[in-house]
């Protein structure tokens, strides 16, 4: 037998395995969760990518759309006025609207529409003509969500500034909306010819400008795009059409699937743990036939490879069920994900995504199962005598080192692929092996640390149950590492969930304001403050915003950018438009980090000192000492950057990425914020009702209200996280399950040999409880412990707020897992307790 003979292995592969199927497949079906995990985002990924496709034009309803957020110039009109066969015209704001019939208030995204937008889908409404009957009179379409929170029905009126609209219909759906943006920004529509009638349009007012274009004949969007974008972008104009819309949005949820496979990712690399340390224990229990194999003249390298093949054939069952279930669960992620979705997912079977489960079910399973089936080959005839498992060490072995490094590789290969960053991939790798490094060191100092200070003084019982934590053949390392990490990335999860809801909610204490009230013009000023107090409210804070872009960077100029691509200035610096203020003074959100704060300008002739951002600063690639020169209105401002600043964006108040000192945009156009705060719900209706019938182009957030929105919206992300994150916590459950099935044939003899010493039920049932009931309470610990740790550096690192857990789930999971443990355990147990020694021992042999 000095060659291979690949059909004999094959055949003494299946032979062997004739008494060992149902442990196989038991063995294999931790990674079973992981693979159906995988192959449902993948499946729902791909069919995300077709539909986005194929629905590219309905998303923008159009087949160019060109966007600013300024009036364009008249020197570029014409050039759009030549687009297209048929042209819409859409001005879009935010602004307060009023309903009389309820006497309520709400700030909405209004769109001004002239034209037949959209030319591809349809604006979706209740009764279905109104969708295109609105524009024919003074009529307003209303988003759902609205008029559901104010009771609004059809034939209603609204006011939208200083004009009544009667509502024409409830809009259910617009192109390119989800069910998310219509929560935080409902729209409503209405004519555009009775825009300058509501006295919404005027100097100061932030408006977008968007134009929509639509070709009777065949035309080379993509090569028009080319043609047009080097004029638009010198007037600061977007443009796009389905194809830049396609490939975005296609990038877009290309992250979102991509994490969501990662999240499924670490359920299969949970099951794998659960693979290794389960071939391991058979192994062990094939060490007798492996040795009696050797006798005969069967060479260590055919040993191995019986059993890899015995690996391989198991993993592509398991492999080939997971893909099963998980072209089954993809079925459910449509609707789990709907409210993040501007497209309409179909569901149908991914062959792709099914053979990529099935490869890499295929590679996993043996990457893992290679870890115990290395020893094989130094497994000598002679342990037919002796019947000791002689476990290699790395150093001896240093096929081993091999086998870990293929791993490590994997797990980094499998991250860039869906990450496409080395930085990200290598920090997850890394933070993988962190994680399973800990947990094992936990592990083996928890075994050392019973060992070494055993309480001889409990009783019978008690002992018993505790060293089993130590002896040959436990359970301690692989339950701790796979329940350990299950029960870790599930309590990371919550806490991080959890952390992004305390740093919202931080809003709703008694000390922070709760309203903000925005585009109150100069003239305003004065008695919108008188309103505020006669209200009986506070002004906390009163703040100008001068609207400016950057003009030049250290002489370089938006043209140069273009000219030059070799420039690390991005030329997105220059085509956004800032919101800016002035002050003589920090707030108590800002901290210099960099450079001299100067407050004021004395003389016009003085240079101006600007504070940034740091992060702004970053980007643009400045330092202290760098020039920039902004434009005002078309007024160029020479400034000098003099500091940089640590701002706190958490706070409940005005932050800017550029301050000005007092002194030079006194008189620069400029329209203001004031922040208050307002006691109760009725407070705030009654004070939103005189602002909006006294000031109609002030609008108005209600941080109580976006407090809520934003409640919604990351309990529908973390139920998003949870039900990707369910499949990790199950794997951990079956690797338990597996774990402590496999431990009933270790502990069969123990268990057997306590039997004919005398012991009782109730007592091998009281061993093997406290057995694993230290089993799964130190798993369940450790885990916690690394998810309290790690979730503690994220809040103080990542978002930089205070990390209070709220630990009663947390003892609840705690005392689930460690109940699930024991339950299992002493299920195992029945088989022993149940019947004679020598019915299980015969049994056995």
């Amino acid at each position: 037998m000095n060659n291979l003979n690949l059909p004999w292995l094959v055949k003494m592969a299946w032979r062997d395995s004739r008494r060992n199927r149902s442990r196989l497949f038991l063995f294999i079906s931790s990674i079973i969760l992981g693979i159906a995990a995988l192959v449902a985002i993948f499946s729902f990924g791909h069919n995300l990518r077709r539909d986005i496709d194929q629905q590219a034009m309905s998303l923008i309803g159009a087949d160019v759309t060109i966007s600013s957020n300024r009036p364009v110039s008249p020197e570029l009109q014409p050039l759009l006025d030549s687009l297209g066969d048929l042209r819409s015209e859409e001005r879009s704001f935010a602004s307060m609207v009023f309903f009389p019939r309820s006497q309520g208030t709400r700030l909405v995204q209004v769109r001004a529409l002239q034209g037949g937008y959209p030319y591809y889908g349809k604006l979706e409404t209740t009764p279905a003509e109104a969708g295109t009957s609105f524009q024919n009179g003074q009529q307003a379409l209303v988003d759902k969500t609205v008029m559901l929170q104010f009771g609004a029905k059809v034939g209603d009126t609204l006011w939208v500034g200083n004009l009544s609209f009667e509502i024409a219909g409830i809009l259910n759906k617009a192109p390119g909306q989800t069910g998310i943006s219509a929560t935080v920004a409902p729209a409503v529509y209405v004519p555009l010819r009775f825009l300058a009638q509501t006295g919404l349009d005027q100097k100061g007012s932030r408006i977008n400008y968007r134009y929509y274009y639509k070709y009777n004949r065949e035309v080379d969007l993509k090569a028009l795009a080319n043609k047009l974008e080097p004029r638009l972008e010198k007037e600061l104009v977007n443009l796009e059409t389905a194809d830049s819309e396609r490939e975005n949005l296609g990038r877009s949820f290309e992250d979102l699937t991509s994490f969501l496979a990662l999240v499924g990712f670490i359920a299969l690399l949970l099951g794998s743990i659960g693979v290794a340390s389960a071939i391991h224990v058979y192994m062990r229990e094939k060490l007798p036939s492996i040795a009696i194999l050797r006798c005969m003249g069967v060479s260590g390298r055919q040993a191995f490879l019986i059993y890899v093949i015995q690996i391989l054939g198991i993993g592509l069952v398991g492999s080939v069920l997971g893909a099963a279930l998980g072209t089954a669960v993809q079925l459910l992620l449509p609707q789990v994900l709907q409210d993040l979705l501007p497209v309409e997912v179909t569901v149908a079977v991914s062959w792709l995504a099914v053979g990529q489960g099935v490869l890499i079910g295929l590679v996993i399973s043996l990457l893992f199962a290679l870890l115990p089936l290395v020893s094989i080959r130094n497994i000598s005839p002679l342990n037919t005598l002796r019947l000791s498992y002689e476990n290699t060490s790395l150093l001896k072995d240093p096929l081993k080192w091999l086998v870990y490094a293929l791993i490590l590789l994997f797990i980094f290969g499998f991250t860039y692929l869906q990450t496409r960053q080395l930085k990200d991939s290598f920090y997850f790798t890394l933070g993988v092996l962190v994680a399973f490094l800990v947990l094992v060191g936990i592990a083996w100092t928890l075994m050392w640390l019973v060992r070494r200070f055993f309480p001889t003084s409990w009783s019978y019982l008690w002992r018993q149950g505790l060293s089993n934590l130590f002896r040959p053949n436990n359970q301690t390392l692989i339950l701790i590492i796979s329940i350990g990490l299950g029960t870790a990335f599930i309590c990371t999860l919550y806490f991080v969930q959890s952390i992004l809801l305390n740093r919202i909610t931080l809003s709703a204490s008694e000390n922070q304001p709760n309203m903000v009230l925005f585009d109150i013009q100069p003239a305003q000023r004065e008695a919108v403050t008188r309103l505020t107090r006669a209200q009986g409210l506070p002004v906390i804070q009163q703040v100008p915003i001068v609207t400016m872009r950057v003009e030049e960077i250290n002489g370089l100029t938006a043209e140069k950018v273009l000219a030059d691509t070799t420039l690390e200035v991005s030329i997105r610096a220059f085509q956004r438009e800032m919101r800016v203020t002035f002050r003589d003074s920090l707030t108590s959100s800002e901290k210099i980090t960099q450079g001299t704060w100067r407050g004021k300008v004395a003389a016009p002739d003085d240079t101006v000192f600007v504070s940034l951002d740091q992060s702004y600063a970053e980007r643009l690639k400045v330092e202290v000492g760098d020039t920039i020169i902004f434009n005002v209105q078309g007024a160029l401002i020479p400034t000098v950057v003099g500091s940089l600043r640590k701002v706190d964006w958490n706070r409940i108040q005005t932050n800017f990425l550029v301050v000005f000192p007092t002194g030079v945009l006194e008189e620069a156009p400029q329209f203001h914020v004031l922040i208050t705060r307002v006691p109760t719900a009725q407070a705030s209706a009654a004070f939103q009702q005189k602002v909006v019938r006294q000031f109609p182009n002030i609008s108005i957030i209600d941080l109580e209200l976006i407090l809520s929105v934003m409640d919604e919206l990351l309990e529908k992300i973390g139920f998003v996280i949870r039900f990707m994150g369910a499949f990790s916590i199950m794997t951990g459950v079956v690797v338990l399950i597996s774990s402590v099935l496999i431990s009933k044939y270790q502990r069969m003899r123990e268990s057997v040999l306590l039997r004919t010493m005398g012991a009782s039920r109730k007592q091998i049932y009281a061993i093997t409880a406290l057995e694993y009931f230290f089993l799964g309470a130190l798993a369940a610990g450790t885990g916690i412990v690394l998810s309290l740790a790690g979730s503690w550096a994220l809040a103080r690192f990542s978002f930089e707020t205070e990390f209070s857990p709220q630990l009663l789930p947390v003892l609840v999971l705690f005392g689930l897992i460690s109940t699930l443990t024991v339950v299992i355990g002493l299920f195992n147990s029945r088989g022993v307790v149940n019947r004679s020694p020598l019915e299980v021992l015969r049994a056995e042999a």
